[in-house]
């Protein structure tokens, strides 16, 4: 389903993502973990075809998103689907509204079949009956969960959740676990979460992948990455912070501004 090879990336003079090579396959939960700064968004915005790489390729679906067109990309991004962090619902729309916006835009169905379709995917993400309330009436967890409804409305091939835990509570953190594994199990999707919620992606994953500044540690399942002697990923399992080692004329560099100027 997807491909990265040898992915580089800048911000500026800063390297990112230093040669990261992934593969996800057909039908399978990927998660990417990683502390802040790993990382882990910049590869995200890869995968969606939001970002342009220095080096390298990510292929989706087949197609090298660095040689499709601008209309091959948005047709593509019609068989994917996207749970954003916050929600990101419309504010001025009912809960709905907002999940049936897709195929609004980018069907001819006639109303009374997108409302059908809306209805089915509130049932499946467990918002039935809401559909005519405003997003600032919901929880927290009621924002997630139709945004997940939102994302899945045009059955995409490829479903990414950015941080779908972040902020919850652990009960209703573990009910969005679900939701994700019955989402996989009953549409047949393959899912890319993208979590620092470790419990949480050892819930859901079938492999994990560890990215650390830039680089990617380790590719496996859960039980292969808790036995690893890597000790980066023993750090970040056990939420150790390594403190940076810096060179007495890097330090001063730093505080001097000399080495942006370089």
């Amino acid at each position: 389903m997807i491909e990265v090879r040898d992915l580089v990336t800048h911000y500026g003079p800063r390297e990112i993502l230093h040669g990261v090579d992934l593969r996800i396959e057909p039908g399978e939960i990927m998660v990417i973990i990683g502390g802040s700064g790993s990382g882990k968004t910049t590869l995200l915005r890869h995968l969606l075809g939001l970002k342009r790489a220095t080096s390298g390729s990510v292929r989706l679906l087949g197609h090298d998103l660095a040689a499709v067109s601008s209309l091959e990309l948005f047709e593509l991004s019609k068989r994917i689907g996207v749970a954003f962090q916050g929600g990101a619902l419309f504010s001025s729309m009912t809960v709905g509204e907002n999940v049936m916006l897709p195929l609004v835009e980018h069907t001819r169905l006639d109303r009374e079949t997108m409302e059908i379709m809306m209805r089915m995917k509130l049932e499946i993400t467990r918002l039935s009956g809401f559909e005519d309330l405003m997003p600032s009436e919901l929880s927290g967890g009621m924002i997630k969960r139709a945004a997940f409804a939102r994302a899945v409305i045009m059955d995409p091939v490829v479903l990414f959740a950015d941080e779908p835990s972040a902020g919850l509570d652990p009960t209703v953190s573990r009910s969005l676990d679900e939701l994700i594994l019955e989402l996989r199990d009953a549409m047949g999707m393959t899912i890319v979460v993208v979590t620092h919620e470790l419990d949480s992606a050892f819930r859901i994953a079938d492999r994990v992948t560890v990215l650390d500044q830039g680089d990617v540690l380790f590719i496996g399942t859960v039980d292969e990455i808790r036995r690893s002697e890597n000790e980066r990923i023993q750090n970040l399992l056990n939420r150790r912070f390594k403190e940076e080692e810096l060179d007495p004329d890097e330090y001063l560099a730093r505080l001097t501004g000399e080495r942006s100027r370089t």
